[in-house]
């Protein structure tokens, strides 16, 4: 790429970056070319399309993720572990509208190393007890939908409130007091049909 493309395509990235992260992915494409300078056709060029430009500007969200999964790890309490890193994800979602928009329009892609890191810490979580027995990792995608539906309801009026709201949703996936649920978990296929993906 040439320089001066290169230097344009920062240029969006940057731009992009900002106008997600304050007023979620809804921003007009050519309210970001104007904000980075530049003509839409050179924001087309660059990225032929939304998705594409989405991909790029959340792509150090989606290593941020995999890097919590990572030290969450190697945690010892495999409970606090588990929540350590849904708190992390969460925190990443408040920083940034955007990227809160994301979590609740597109499901991890499988083959994402935060997505198999999150498996194994539910995983781990369920089989030391602290996780009840029938929790599924699509269950997840409930807890990361409620928790962007309130953070982008209440950023104006009460910003941490998304805290309480993670807080009730863990202790409702604790092993402790579960009851037995009245409808079985949704496949990945129902939850990207939920998301509108399929």
């Amino acid at each position: 790429m040439r320089k001066d493309a290169l230097h344009n395509r920062e240029r969006l990235l940057e731009a992009a970056r900002r106008l997600f992260a304050d007023r979620g992915l809804e921003v007009p494409l050519e309210e970001i070319a104007r904000e980075a300078g530049v003509s839409i056709g050179t924001l087309y060029n660059r990225f032929p399309a939304r998705q594409a430009l989405v991909e790029a500007v959340f792509a150090d969200r989606v290593r941020a993720v995999a890097e919590l999964a990572e030290r969450a790890m190697v945690m010892d309490d495999a409970w606090e572990a588990f929540a350590a890193f849904l708190t992390g994800v969460c925190e990443l979602q408040s920083a940034d509208l955007g990227y809160n928009d994301l979590v609740a329009r597109a499901a991890p892609l499988e083959g994402d190393r935060g997505f198999a890191l999150m498996g194994e810490l539910l995983e781990r979580a369920r089989r030391e007890g602290g996780l009840r027995a029938d929790v599924e990792l699509s269950d997840l995608a409930f807890v990361l939908w409620g928790v962007a539906a309130t953070i982008r309801a209440t950023r104006a009026t009460a910003p941490g409130v998304w805290r309480r709201h993670l807080a009730l949703a863990l202790d409702g996936l604790r092993s402790a007091g579960a009851h037995a649920l009245p409808a079985p978990a949704l496949t990945v296929g129902e939850v990207r049909a939920a998301m509108g993906e399929c």
